[in-house]
């Protein structure tokens, strides 16, 4: 009982230091994500400023509109390719970067996890006589139609932003049980199981890379796939363990679900191992 008292107090600290980490680069996110959002403002203001000169061009000497008549179909195409020009260079800092095509526009969504660059998506949309997707290389598990059917032809930016946080989320759960398999396969019982969408993973592990007994069995399911954190967590000790890992298992369910995977392992690993 001491020992796994001692255990779990050292499991708890290294949360404490993990969870510091995960605060700043929250702290530095949030930064990003504030400066996203003034140059989302300044381009709402800028293009108000131009659809307000145009309504003013529109009015003849007298104060009167000199053209009721509803915008022609040309008027409206010119008017969703100067959107889209302008909406390019806003996702530009987002991670989304684009180009106009004879057909219309082809996005480039690249995808990063703690700072690691890892896949770029394309996408080739058609803007003729409405926005529709021609090409693509999205995966088939991410819900592209579902996305697309809801906010494509009501709100692009919506839908490329809806688009890359799943595909972010599906890249950062991916890069975390590659990070678990690549450096700690000593911990695991055979290969780690999941799902193309990484979004259901289960294993057995232990807490020591010299034992070769997995006392622990966890299952980690992501109900949100825009998100890279479990949202369920079950770790539960295999029939033969001592009863007195059961409090560790439920320090270990805490921290999987607060702490990305192969973070969590790394502070679970003695003070010797953790410094290779």
């Amino acid at each position: 009982g001491v020992f796994t008292h001692l255990e779990v107090l050292e499991v708890r600290a290294r949360e404490a230091a993990v969870k510091q980490e995960e605060t700043e680069q929250q702290e530095e996110k949030l930064a990003r994500l504030k400066a996203r959002v003034q140059e989302l403002r300044l381009q709402r203001d800028e293009l108000q400023a131009k659809v307000d000169l145009q309504q003013k061009g529109q009015l003849g000497k007298e104060g009167v509109v000199s053209n009721p008549a509803q915008p022609t179909a040309r008027a409206v195409i010119e008017w969703k390719i100067k959107s889209i020009e302008a909406m390019l260079q806003v996702f530009y800092l987002t991670g989304i970067s684009g180009k106009l095509t004879k057909q219309g526009v082809c996005f480039c969504i690249s995808t990063a996890y703690e700072g690691t660059y890892l896949d770029s998506y394309y996408l080739d949309l058609l803007t003729k006589p409405e926005v529709q997707i021609y090409r693509h290389s999205v995966p088939i598990f991410i819900p592209l139609q579902q996305i697309a059917k809801k906010y494509l032809q009501t709100d692009i930016r919506r839908f490329l932003s809806v688009l890359s946080d799943h595909l972010n989320a599906y890249v950062g759960r991916r890069y975390q049980a590659d990070q678990l398999q690549e450096h700690f396969s000593g911990q695991i019982e055979g290969t780690l199981q999941r799902n193309s969408l990484c979004n259901l993973l289960v294993f057995n592990y232990n807490t020591s890379s010299e034992s070769k007994t997995f006392p622990f069995k966890v299952r980690l399911l992501y109900g949100d796939l825009c998100c890279s954190l479990p949202t369920e967590v079950t770790v539960s000790c295999t029939p033969d363990a001592p009863a007195s890992l059961a409090e560790t298992a439920a320090a270990h369910s805490d921290l999987f679900r607060r702490v990305a995977l192969h973070k969590a392992f790394r502070s679970l690993r003695g003070p010797e191992e953790s410094m290779d």
